[in-house]
This record gives C-alpha cells, sequence and structure tokens, in this order.
C-alpha cells in the first residue's frame, strides 16, 4: 500500500465519523488507535504508519494537539494481537486503524460501537468482517489485501507461465495466520485453473 493509498484511507476515515479539523473544538483532542500487525523494526510497517501520520498532518491534524495516536505492535503474534486489540477498545478511542487480517480479526469481535479502518486485510467478505464490499455496513471498512475470488486467476496465470506445472504448495503457520482455512477453501474451490 502506498502513500496515496493511505491518503484515499483517510478520506474514508474522514467520512466515517465527523472528523474533520476545522469543525471540531480546539480543547478537544481526537484519539486514533492503531493495531499494526507488524513489530516495530518491521520498514514497511513503520513507512505506512509514518505516511499515514504525515497524511493526518496534511489535513491539519497535529499529534498533541488535536490529535493523539495509540499504537500496538503486535509483532505478528496472536496473543498480542489479541491483547492489543481489548486495550485500545478499553481507551474508547474515535476510530481504530486495523493494519492486518489478524488485527481485524480480534477488533471485529471486542466492539460494536468504535469504527474500524482496515488496510492489508485477506478478502473481508469471506472472512465475516464486512458483508459486502461495496455496503460494508455496521462501523468496519476499510482496504482489501487478497481477493480470495481472485485465486483461480492467479493459478490460471501461473499455468499459462508454466505450463507444465499441476501441483503447488503452500507454507503457512495456522497459529499466526487464523484465516488460512477461507484461503485452502477457496484454494481447493477454484484449483481447476491449474488442470
Amino acid at each position: 500500500m502506498k502513500r496515496r493509498e493511505f491518503i484515499a484511507l483517510l478520506a474514508g476515515l474522514a467520512g466515517a465519523r465527523p472528523f474533520v479539523a476545522h469543525s471540531q473544538p480546539a480543547d478537544r483532542i481526537r484519539l486514533v488507535g492503531v493495531l499494526m500487525a507488524t513489530g516495530e523494526n518491521d520498514p514497511v510497517g513503520q513507512a505506512r504508519l509514518t505516511a499515514f501520520r504525515d497524511a493526518f498532518q496534511e489535513l491539519g491534524w497535529t499529534e498533541g494537539r488535536n490529535v493523539r495516536f495509540e499504537i500496538r505492535w503486535s509483532r505478528g503474534d496472536i496473543n498480542r494481537v489479541r491483547s492489543f486489540a481489548a486495550e485500545l477498545v478499553k481507551l474508547a478511542p474515535d476510530v481504530i486503524l486495523s493494519y492486518g487480517t489478524s488485527a481485524i480479526a480480534a477488533l471485529k469481535p471486542t466492539t460494536q460501537s468504535i469504527p474500524i479502518v482496515f488496510v492489508v486485510v485477506n478478502d473481508p467478505v469471506a472472512q465475516g468482517f464486512i458483508p459486502s464490499v461495496a455496503h460494508p455496513g455496521g462501523t468496519i471498512t476499510g482496504f482489501s489485501f487478497l481477493d480470495y475470488s481472485m485465486i483461480g486467476k492467479a493459478l490460471g496465470l501461473l499455468k499459462e507461465m508454466a505450463p507444465s506445472v499441476s501441483r503447488i504448495g503452500f507454507m503457512f503457520n495456522p497459529d499466526d495466520y487464523p484465516y488460512y482455512e477461507v484461503y485452502l477453501r477457496s484454494l481447493q474451490d477454484q484449483r481447476h485453473a491449474l488442470t
């Protein structure tokens, strides 16, 4: 996800609640929770968070003056993700940015009132995070990382590039990839693309 996509995220975030800088009282500092599925030393996660904060600054939101960020880095540990999700919800932020599928999976059951904007999430519809991409409903919206319906297309392209391929393999850790069953089901349903 590039800087422009994060700016688009902010536009969506602004629409999620009355969150426009010039309409907010000067004495109220808005709280933005951020749950990162990566570790604080991850350069991609750091770059995306920096772009997120810079975009806030460009929109007139200055940290310490009218906005405060509460950031949690889970380092890919599912227990930390769950613990930090509960911790952020207890802070009652105005909105939560959820970075990664494991983060939204942990946040969704913890609140129905705090708006959550997700990024870098695998097929949010198939996993039950939102009912549809066009109409997410509720308090959750965001940007999908992978649409499982595209797996068949990817397998078809692989077959075109390497016609002799008839089998492929995937490796993952089910402890920190809790949504693997949806992925595998989609792969099974679309394996015909390799034949």
